[in-house]
């Protein structure tokens, strides 16, 4: 699950569209690819609500039983946790229960569980416009695949809600069908993975009348 159109004008309200914004939580699971970094992508079903036929990174909404799930296998950097949790509407999630949903939807889609120890980094946020089928408040965590549970290549015990997974490497992932919020994902991945420094988490924020940007620092 991605959000997309985050800094286009609202569009036309589509059929069944909600103002309902849900928590979310996505991995962008990544390894050091021949030829640079790659990272693991799958396709929306061509019948899906919300973006059919994308490409985009696993992830999903959190469920009310993430808030009761036993903690994550990963350490968030307390950099990450304050960043997580500011901006925070009513009610909304932790940083924990959000790390716990994304690596829940990351196992149900792929069926890889990372190492105890990967590096986990929180990079973007984003909150799909109104006028869409389904609206999210989605964190997006860059984790690294070195030590993943598992063979990274085998995807049998994915729950099939994305095809066609693969690793691919980031110039070619930009090339894709993608929702355009999961292009300025890609772009700020890239930065990031070149080594150069991120001046706080950038966050899109269509919760309001205006859109909105910052950086969460």
């Amino acid at each position: 699950m991605a959000s997309g159109g985050i800094c286009r004008s609202p569009p036309m309200p589509e059929p069944g569209s909600t103002d309902r914004i849900r928590a979310a939580a996505t991995v962008i699971l990544w390894r050091r690819g021949a030829a640079g970094p790659e990272v693991l992508m799958g396709q929306r079903g061509a019948g899906a609500v919300f973006m059919p036929s994308k490409y985009v990174f696993p992830g999903g909404a959190v469920d009310p039983e993430d808030h009761h799930r036993p903690p994550a296998p990963l350490s968030l950097p307390d950099t990450c946790r304050a960043r997580l949790s500011l901006h925070q509407p009513a009610g909304a999630p932790g940083p924990e229960v959000l790390l716990t949903a994304a690596l829940r939807e990351l196992a149900e889609e792929t069926g890889l569980t990372p190492a105890p120890d990967a590096a986990l980094r929180f990079v973007f946020r984003a909150v799909t416009p109104p006028g869409r089928s389904r609206r999210f408040d989605a964190r997006f965590f860059l984790i690294s695949a070195e030590g993943v549970e598992g063979d990274a290549k085998d995807f049998s015990k994915a729950s099939g809600e994305l095809t066609h997974l693969h690793w691919i490497g980031l110039p070619e992932a930009r090339a894709l069908d993608l929702p355009f919020v999961t292009e300025v994902v890609l772009a700020e991945v890239t930065q990031i993975l070149r080594g150069q420094d991120q001046p706080g988490v950038p966050y899109f924020d269509n919760s309001g009348p205006v859109p909105t940007f910052r950086r969460l620092d």
